[in-house]
């Protein structure tokens, strides 16, 4: 039995010292400074709001690698019940995206930040809301020392799913989607856990679905069909994308 823990201490850390290897790719979301066009009349350039995740990983009982998720609240006023992982948005203080990311998850889920190790920044994606939501993955050492606290507020419940399942086309169902002349899919993935049934999809999906792709070095077994909405350039121009963007 000491000779399987520490084979998969072993691995954990090669995979930590792999992960810490990543370089996501440049954001098409941070606004480069020389490129910036001079401002014009009323014209003011719009700047995104930025918001990080936790893609929190442990060890599961029989060694895999699962992911922490929560069900927001249904009293939110955005995404009230949907699964999403720990973070939100941040704030002045967050030295960086991991900060934020951590203090969201301690907030949320009462998450010690001491007790994960971050190892990546993932390659940015673009919610509805034209949030640029950065994912950082963090790993889990020690599931037991993790004693979960709710914000009631803003959590109903937290729960954890493989991250391979995210990989596979099992459990996974999938629509098209078009928006501003672009077509994509929208994955939703089903969990079961006992009499509860959990359904992953839209934004978290398919961060998901990305991080798996880093962590097992792979590609999913399915097409992602994604689709890249570029930021408008002004901020009288960010009403109207958002409208178009939130249509289903």
């Amino acid at each position: 039995m000491a000779e399987e823990g520490s084979g998969a201490a072993a691995e954990m850390e090669a995979l930590i010292r792999r992960l810490r290897l990543h370089q996501a790719g440049p954001s098409p979301y941070d606004p480069a400074p020389a490129a910036t066009p001079a401002v014009v009349g009323d014209g003011e350039l719009f700047r995104p709001r930025r918001a990080a995740v936790l893609v929190c990983l442990f060890r599961g009982a029989a060694g895999e690698l699962r992911v922490i998720l929560t069900k927001r609240s249904s009293t939110l006023s955005t995404h009230s019940g949907e699964v999403s992982l720990p973070g939100g948005k941040a704030e002045e203080g967050d030295a960086d995206d991991a900060a934020t990311a951590l203090r969201e998850s301690k907030e949320e889920i009462g998450l010690d930040p001491a007790l994960v190790t971050v190892v990546a920044s993932l390659e940015h994606f673009l919610s509805k809301h034209l949030l640029v939501v950065v994912p950082v993955i963090g790993m889990l050492s020690d599931i037991q020392a993790f004693i979960p606290v709710l914000n009631v507020a803003e959590v109903d419940e937290i729960f954890d799913v493989p991250l391979e399942m995210f990989l596979k086309d099992e459990n996974r169902t999938s629509e098209e989607r078009e928006k501003m002349g672009q077509a994509f899919t929208v994955h939703y993935f089903t969990y079961i856990k006992g009499n509860q049934k959990y359904l992953v999809w839209g934004l978290t999906a398919r961060i998901l679905i990305h991080a798996a792709s880093v962590v097992y070095g792979r590609p999913p077994d399915f097409p992602e069909g994604n689709a890249h909405f570029n930021l408008p350039k002004y901020t009288k121009d960010c009403s109207s994308m958002l409208a178009a963007l939130a249509k289903h």
